[in-house]
């Protein structure tokens, strides 16, 4: 255990949870407020979907500057900054009253919110190892898990009690209170002996040697694909609520809870798996409940022409179920790799990720979002092609000389 690990782990947890919570609250609890704001910012459905669009991209782009940042100048450091970058934003967000004014901030609040997901996956790497970061980082997403089901919620809350403005100030209050708490308990978990100067050319040559290895490449992709088949329905909500459920704006619930409820399920069953079965077991596990899942929404959107809840939304659930699995072996496996960069490595993971959901909720979410079929087939097109990634990684590994290697473990037959 690092010397540098507070006490509570519990606390370290929730603190990390809350820090990666501020950037789906961001998306999320605007979903019931679309037709709102649309109204007053005067933008129809395909400008409102821009506002995630525009975040996303932007959060995209700077998660390639968090992790080498904070492998630079320390993760705490980093973490603050970017509180406060994002409380600035979430104030010109709640004041914004046309489109452009709105797109802007949002595209600032995109710059800032990645930063504790980000950050927050090298700090777990930092003070634990092997099958205790895998815990520890299964409790992280089984709080994060929250954040999806409870911020349309409370969007919808605050909208029924005031104005969508509202919605904002609300941000700007959780990023105040996750600030204090940074500031109060987070340590600094890498120290200035193990920092690397923050030189642009080698930073641009850490990631061409981190992006060119072919085992980044295929883990990177098997979780971003895998996760886009959960992501679409979530860029997906407003329509599939209020247009195809034929819900209200305080009734997205009905869609998050199912959804979220079987991430933190999954999360909290990767933490009872870890050292108990191989890695790559559960691996093969998640993607056995995120292909049923996916099975299951296309079979009930050819099956049912009139969707209710909460038949339509159970698969969904099962698929997070699986994504829950998945996803901390992968990172984990990742983070291993690049002992001295996991900043920089964590940093390029999620812009793999990222960038291929700007795309979802950008370009294919409007397309797709119009039938439950649609929807269904598309979605599952991305679990397909994630399944089909990972097989690739495990014929690869069992093609080494020296043997079966875990995703856990770094690849032997490439220099890291």
């Amino acid at each position: 255990m690092s010397p540098h690990l507070p006490k509570s782990t519990g606390r370290l947890a929730l603190l990390l949870a809350g820090l990666s919570m501020f950037g789906p609250f961001s998306i999320d609890a605007i979903f019931p407020a679309f037709p709102a704001m649309g109204a007053s910012l005067g933008a129809d459905k395909l400008a409102m979907q821009q506002t995630i669009s525009v975040y996303l991209v932007a959060y995209a782009l700077m998660s390639l500057v968090h992790g080498p940042m904070s492998d630079a100048f320390g993760r705490r450091r980093v973490i603050l900054s970017g509180l406060v970058v994002f409380i600035a934003a979430s104030v010109g967000c709640a004041l914004a009253d046309d489109l452009p004014t709105m797109l802007a901030f949002r595209a600032l609040q995109g710059l800032s919110a990645g930063v504790g997901l980000i950050v927050g996956r090298a700090v777990i790497r930092d003070v634990l190892h092997g099958d205790d970061a895998q815990r520890l980082m299964s409790q992280v997403s089984m709080i994060f898990g929250i954040a999806p089901a409870i911020a349309p919620v409370i969007g919808g809350w605050i909208l029924g009690w005031g104005h969508w403005h509202d919605i904002f100030w609300f941000l700007v209050g959780f990023g105040v209170l996750l600030l204090a708490a940074t500031w109060a308990w987070l340590p600094e978990t890498h120290p200035a002996q193990n920092r690397i100067a923050p030189l642009p050319r080698r930073l641009l040559r850490d990631y061409v040697a981190i992006f060119t290895n072919g085992r980044f490449q295929r883990l990177a992709a098997a979780g971003a694909l895998n996760f886009a088949a959960l992501f679409l329905y979530i860029a997906s909500a407003p329509a599939f609520v209020l247009d195809l459920l034929k819900l209200d704006e305080r009734s997205f619930a009905w869609f998050f809870a199912p959804m979220i409820g079987g991430m933190m399920l999954g999360a909290f069953t990767s933490g009872r798996m870890a050292g108990r079965i191989p890695h790559a077991m559960q691996v093969n596990l998640g993607f056995v409940c995120c292909g049923l899942g996916a099975l299951g929404n296309v079979a009930y959107g050819l099956l049912v022409t009139d969707p209710t809840v909460p038949w339509a939304v159970l698969p969904a659930a099962v698929n997070a179920f699986g994504v829950a699995l998945v996803f901390p072996v992968l990172t984990l496996a990742i983070l291993d790799m690049y002992p001295r960069q996991r900043g920089s490595a964590s940093s390029l993971q999620a812009f793999t990720s990222l960038a291929l959901n700007a795309v979802v909720a950008g370009v294919l979410s409007p397309l797709v979002s119009g039938s439950m079929v649609t929807l269904a087939v598309a979605a599952a097109v991305f679990t397909l092609a994630g399944w089909l990634v990972w097989r690739l990684e495990r014929h690869r590994i069992k093609q080494l000389p020296a043997g079966p290697c875990e995703p856990g473990m770094p690849d032997p037959a490439e220099p890291v």
